[in-house]
């Protein structure tokens, strides 16, 4: 029998560490709020694609200067260094809210696992990818509090999933194995960005629902290992 009470605990336990975001550099020299919205914006957009077409460690703010037009004598007005913009392009990319977690999908008990899995894996692979190439790419270049963080809110949401996962299958909340499975679930959220390349001839409808039948399989191959 799953123990809801269990899962609440969890869950209020892993609730600070969902919204947990990277700390971004609090900068005053300048007082015209739209403005440094409107610079913010030129430089992250700019870093965003030289950081996925050159890699984060060969971008240089000049780099950023020339692609964003900011002058390089005021880019520090609107972000600390190379590693702020980082920061703030995860946040916006990569934790953005409107994409949902899986976690949040399997709360709709009418949604099969493979309608849930599709739902999920059709947002994260056309909202997400910048975000997910970024945040693949750039881990081992981040600092130690900011991979600290990034680590907590992830480890949070592969909790969440287990906690969704359990009831579905009728298995413990503590069967390790729901850990795993829910890790390589949210690792699958990466497999379009990451590898869709190597089959671009195929059409997305099938690659989504292939992925979506195949990670519903494994997880209820859990259930049945549990029975046995």
């Amino acid at each position: 029998m799953h123990d809801t009470s269990t899962t609440a605990i969890r869950s209020d336990r892993l609730s600070a560490l969902r919204t947990q975001m990277l700390a971004e550099a609090e900068i005053t020299s300048v007082q015209n709020q739209s403005l440094i919205q409107s610079r913010r914006e030129q430089i992250c957009e700019a870093a965003l694609s030289l950081f996925l077409e050159k890699g984060f460690a060969a971008t240089t703010i000049r780099d950023i200067c020339a692609r964003s037009g900011v002058n390089q004598a005021s880019i520090y007005d609107y972000i600390a260094n190379k590693n702020d913009i980082l920061r703030r392009l995860l946040n916006q990319l990569w934790f953005r809210e409107d994409v949902s977690t899986l976690p949040i999908i399997l709360l709709d008990e009418n949604l099969s696992l493979e309608d849930a899995f599709e739902k999920y894996f059709r947002e994260s692979w056309s909202m997400k990818r910048d975000g997910t190439l970024l945040a693949y790419r750039c881990v081992p270049h981040m600092q130690a509090e900011d991979r600290r963080a990034l680590h907590a809110r992830e480890f949070a949401v592969m909790k969440d999933l287990a906690d969704q996962l359990a009831p579905r299958l009728g298995m413990h909340s503590d069967d390790q194995r729901l850990d795993i499975v829910a890790n390589l679930m949210v690792f699958l959220s990466a497999f379009g960005p990451m590898r869709d390349w190597l089959i671009r001839d195929i059409p997305d409808e099938v690659i989504l629902r292939t992925i979506s039948a195949g990670a519903a399989a494994m997880v209820r191959s859990l259930a049945d290992q549990a029975q046995t």
